[in-house]
């Protein structure tokens, strides 16, 4: 598992499977996971926090535009779901 922190609002936590699991403030707000592939949640939280997810996802796919990815929009639940997979009793 690794924790990498990209500025204070913004981190990364990784798994050795490859799962992701991407935090904006202290909320996870997107990620990775091989049944699932790209993911972000269909929740909305402020104009900062997509921003956020927007930069996290062109960061993994090494382009400028998010239309251009392939990110499935899901319920919060699956990626809180993603977490208590390794981290049980967390969220």
């Amino acid at each position: 598992m690794k924790l990498q922190s990209f500025a204070v609002n913004r981190t990364l936590l990784s798994f050795d499977d490859g799962t992701e699991i991407y935090f904006s403030y202290e909320t996870p707000v997107a990620g990775y996971s091989n049944k699932l592939g790209y993911v972000k949640t269909n929740t909305w939280y402020s104009s900062t926090t997509t921003r956020h997810i927007n930069r996290y996802l062109n960061d993994a796919w090494g382009t400028s535009t998010v239309s251009e990815l392939k990110v499935t929009e899901v319920d919060q639940s699956v990626i809180n779901n993603l977490i208590r997979e390794y981290i049980p009793n967390r969220y």
